[in-house]
């Protein structure tokens, strides 16, 4: 099959990546001419486990292809995928002008039977708006080509996305018309040759799943952060309390993990997305808002932490961050906890040090010019560089390189021996014996 996939970012390209991995031919479209340009060259804007290889493969062998032109992908194609960023607006609802920029083009370049796709995160009713302005645009041109719309949320997790997009848990897809799920069948048949992921629904139906899915983990994840609070204050070691609950097969041990908070492009926005749905038909979601608000408290604890431990007045201190993206496998920095944290120490007055094995590229691009100028935040070249002269080390994102430290060289190069660990990643007994104080979340 021949197809479009609009956007190049973790859902555009991991999805035309794959589509042409599969056998099909793939056009990967974007606006940004200098990204359309690195990614023939071989060049991967983001930083992905396996994407690089499948990229450089599938464009070599002619199935992947990149443009900027959405008319020039078109011509050949019929099945048009959706995958632009929908960022929160300043209420939190998400933002859809270049959804239906796309949609709108389409409309103006169609020609013949259509199937459009939001593959992008979108509120319960954008296919609705999708389908007003592709239809806009053709009663402009004055033709009349039929076409559907259909709703096929990702469910990819940043640094497995890969795995996630071959070997999916389910494929859901909401359509309204046998015709488009005919077509849907079709694309999807490779995925299912082991058994069947396939989900089919209602659009609105499909449009809800994505954001339930996203609202529910995040959920786990701060009713475990709120537990393990409380478990600090009873004198209760939340590990064993994780495992005791974990074990029950109605809970299970994924996302049960607490920590300093969740961050990234999805659980944030989604959340936020899902309040503003909710607002907008009149409903006070307590249980979504308490998710947030937890979150939002959670992603302050560390900061607390080294305050409670060295003061309110952090001047003269040196603090060292191990790990900046905002979870493990990514070079993503969207709403990492590292940068509240950071942003905290430097205004306590702290000096930071901070390594991540492969956000360190975006972290200079991205973060305040200001931090690195003043000399605030230096970013060192290897793990225990960062602990150079470091009155404490907090540990934000759990690397694998981070697991097994060696505390002996951590002693070497420390000024004092104090562990904040925000993802319960050592054991207490072992970091105390070596002579370090700990503090985790919620741990004895």
């Amino acid at each position: 099959m021949k197809l479009v996939v609009v956007g190049t970012g973790y859902i555009g390209l991991v999805t035309g990546a794959c589509f042409a991995e599969m056998g099909n031919t793939a056009w990967c479209v974007d606006v940004d001419a200098t990204k359309i340009e690195n990614l023939k060259k071989g060049i991967i804007p983001i930083y992905e486990p396996g994407l690089e290889s499948i990229v450089h493969e599938n464009h070599k062998e002619g199935r992947l292809n990149f443009t900027t032109s959405l008319a020039e992908a078109m011509r050949n194609c019929n099945v048009y995928f959706i995958g632009v960023g929908t960022p929160p607006g300043e209420d939190g609802s998400a933002d859809l002008q270049y959804v239906l920029a796309v949609a709108r083009e389409i409309g103006q370049n169609m020609n013949g039977y259509s199937v459009v796709v939001n593959k992008s995160t979108v509120p319960v009713g954008t296919a609705d708006k999708v389908r007003t302005a592709v239809q806009e645009e053709l009663d402009k041109r004055g033709v009349d080509y039929e076409f559907d719309v259909v709703s096929n949320p990702e469910f990819l997790k940043e640094g497995e996305a890969v795995k996630d997009c071959m070997k999916p848990d389910r494929i859901v897809i909401g359509v309204d018309s046998e015709r488009a799920q005919s077509v849907m069948e079709e694309l999807y048949a490779p995925f299912n040759r082991n058994h069947q992921r396939t989900i089919f629904m209602g659009i609105r139906d499909a449009e809800m799943t994505k954001y339930t899915a996203n609202a529910m983990l995040a959920t786990k994840i701060s009713f475990m952060n709120e537990v393990s609070n409380l478990c600090e204050l009873l004198d209760v070691d939340v590990e064993n309390v994780r495992i005791g609950i974990g074990s029950d097969t109605r809970i299970g041990y994924s996302f049960i993990y607490p920590g300093c908070g969740y961050g990234g492009s999805c659980f944030p926005k989604d959340v936020k997305a899902l309040l503003g749905m909710a607002r907008g038909v009149k409903y006070d979601s307590k249980v979504l808002q308490a998710v947030e608000d937890r979150n939002d408290l959670q992603r302050q604890i560390l900061f607390k932490k080294v305050v409670k431990r060295f003061g309110a007045d952090l001047s003269g201190r040196t603090i060292a961050v191990w790990g900046l993206a905002f979870k493990p496998g990514t070079d993503d920095l969207r709403e990492a906890t590292s940068k509240v944290l950071i942003g905290a120490l430097i205004e306590a007055g702290a000096k930071v040090q901070g390594y991540d094995p492969v956000a360190m590229e975006n972290v200079s691009k991205e973060w305040p010019e200001e931090w690195f100028s003043k000399g605030s935040l230096t970013l060192a070249d290897h793990q225990y560089a960062a602990l150079e002269n470091a009155d404490a080390m907090v540990l934000v994102t759990e690397w694998k390189p981070f697991r097994i430290p060696d505390l002996e060289a951590m002693k070497r190069v420390m000024k004092q021996q104090v562990i904040f660990d925000g993802r319960n990643q050592y054991d207490p007994v072992a970091v105390k014996a070596a002579g370090f104080e700990y503090e985790g979340i919620g741990r004895k």
